[in-house]
Order: structure tokens, then C-alpha cells, then sequence
């Protein structure tokens, strides 16, 4: 199991429950590092005045906040050591909600809930009630001096927590320059088709059969480079021009689905009768 990050205790009423919060997701991305390209040396970063050009011991950096260009605030730890979230090992529920009143911009980071010590019962409580009712519990909690907000939702028999943005953490849509007039405006037969067009590629979700193909070829590389193969770089691909006619498109896409879906249709039935015929 992952490393736990923290723990306390889940608070919903006058019931408490022990738990561990624990990483719910582990990104495969890969790093880089930067080397000197005559040596292979790592390159190390130094913090360099930009006044000066001298290098600044680490004691001698204080925070800045820029009030306006090359203007700063300065403030010490003393300063913000009264304004610190209270050090709480507790995720108070202040509330419960229907998890599809959330909207997804407002997900951060999702971490699982796991029982601490002799906690098995009430959190099976927990995750039984919160699963009868469809709700999602929303409450605070402290992680490294910060103050979070979090959903906390059962899955598949496990609690998930999942830091929320604060609702001015959101940039609504009215911020955004989208043009709503009446040019921009779908018919009623460009409507109907996109929507046919939605139908025939929807599909359960499965999200084991989506693959980060570019992060398996850049380990391909990785590989044959290190074994001392010579490397072929494919030729970039000529992207398709845009199609100016929004009917056309609706038109040739349809098309284009129903093709894929006879054939994986007749996929299966020939996997099908060649298992029958086995």
C-alpha cells in the first residue's frame, strides 16, 4: 500500500472515524534531466541576485509579494505564523451533497481514505451510508500549513478524497470571449445530427483501453538508444485541412462511425464463430 501523507480522523456529527490518507493516482510522466552536452555533467541551478549577479545563500532569501511591477511586500514567517490554519487532525463534514452537482472543474487532487487501527466498523458505516444515499461528504481539512476543501465519496467499498478549488479559484465562462450571436447558432438539422453523431461513438467507459501512446514510444527510444541502436525518426504526419462546411463534416463523420461500427461488429461475430468452430 502507498506511503501514507497524513492522518487523523473523519468528523460527521459526534461520529468519528481514524483514517490515512494516502496518493490515489501515480503519474507515469517521464523527466528529464539537464546535462552539460560536452561532459554529460547535471546541470545544477544556482540562485543568483538579479541585481548583483551574486549567488544568495539560502539565509539570506526572504518572500516577496509583488504589489505592482518591481514593488514588493516583504513578510517574514513571523507575520504569517498567526494566520495559519490550525493544525487539525480532523476532515470536519460540514455538509452532503449530490456528487452531480460538483462540477468537474472544481476536482484537484484525488487521495484514498483507508481505516486506521480498529476503524474497520465505522468506516464501513461511512462508506455504507454515503453510498445508500448517493451524497458526497464536503468538509476542510489542514495538509503542510494549508487549508483544504474536499469531497469525500465512496468507491468501490473505499472513501476518496478529492481537494476541491475554492469557488474563486474558478474562472467562470463569462470571463471568456465566446461569441453567442445569431451566425454562430446550429441549426435544427446540424443539432440533430451532431447529436446522432454523439450516439454512435458513445461506449461504456473502460479506461484501460486508453494508452499514452507518445509515452510509450519516447520508452521504445529510451530503450534502443541505451542499447546502442541506431534510431529511424518517422516523418511527421500532414494533419487534414479544416473543413469549412459544418454539414459536410457532420455528413463524413456519421458516415465514418457507422463504418467503424459494421466493422467491429463483424469482428466479433467472426471471433465468435471461429471460437464456435474450435
Amino acid at each position: 500500500m502507498p506511503r501514507a501523507i497524513w492522518s487523523g480522523s473523519i468528523s460527521f456529527g459526534l461520529v468519528n472515524v481514524p483514517v490515512k490518507l494516502v496518493t490515489a493516482t501515480s503519474p507515469k510522466d517521464i523527466r528529464f534531466h539537464q546535462l552539460h552536452a560536452t561532459d554529460g555533467g547535471r546541470i545544477n541551478q544556482k540562485r543568483v541576485c538579479s541585481l548583483d549577479g551574486e549567488e544568495v545563500d539560502y539565509s539570506e532569501i526572504v518572500k516577496g509579494y509583488e504589489l505592482h511591477r518591481g514593488q514588493y511586500v516583504i513578510v517574514g514567517p513571523e507575520d504569517l505564523e498567526g494566520l495559519a490554519p490550525e493544525s487539525s487532525r480532523s476532515i470536519d463534514i460540514e455538509e452532503f451533497v449530490d456528487l452531480a452537482e460538483i462540477d468537474p472543474l472544481y476536482f484537484e487532487h484525488s487521495y484514498y481514505l483507508v481505516p486506521d487501527g480498529p476503524a474497520a466498523r465505522p468506516y464501513a458505516l461511512l462508506v455504507e451510508a454515503m453510498a445508500g444515499t448517493g451524497k458526497v461528504g464536503i468538509g476542510r481539512f489542514v495538509l503542510r500549513t494549508k487549508q483544504y476543501l474536499a469531497a469525500l465519496r465512496p468507491h468501490d467499498g473505499a472513501l476518496v478524497l478529492s481537494s476541491l478549488f475554492f469557488a474563486d479559484e474558478v474562472i467562470e465562462p463569462e470571463e471568456l470571449e465566446v461569441a453567442t450571436t445569431k451566425d454562430t447558432k446550429p441549426s435544427e438539422r446540424e443539432v440533430t445530427m451532431a447529436r446522432q453523431l454523439v450516439s454512435s461513438l458513445s461506449a461504456d467507459w473502460e479506461p484501460a483501453k486508453y494508452k499514452d501512446d507518445y509515452r510509450e514510444k519516447v520508452i521504445e527510444l529510451i530503450e534502443a538508444k541505451a542499447e546502442g541502436n541506431e534510431i529511424a525518426v518517422p516523418e511527421a504526419s500532414e494533419h487534414p485541412a479544416p473543413v469549412l462546411d459544418l454539414m459536410a463534416a457532420l455528413e463524413a463523420s456519421l458516415a465514418r462511425a457507422e463504418e467503424g461500427h459494421h466493422a467491429s461488429h463483424n469482428g466479433a461475430r467472426g471471433g465468435a464463430r471461429k471460437r464456435a468452430s474450435a
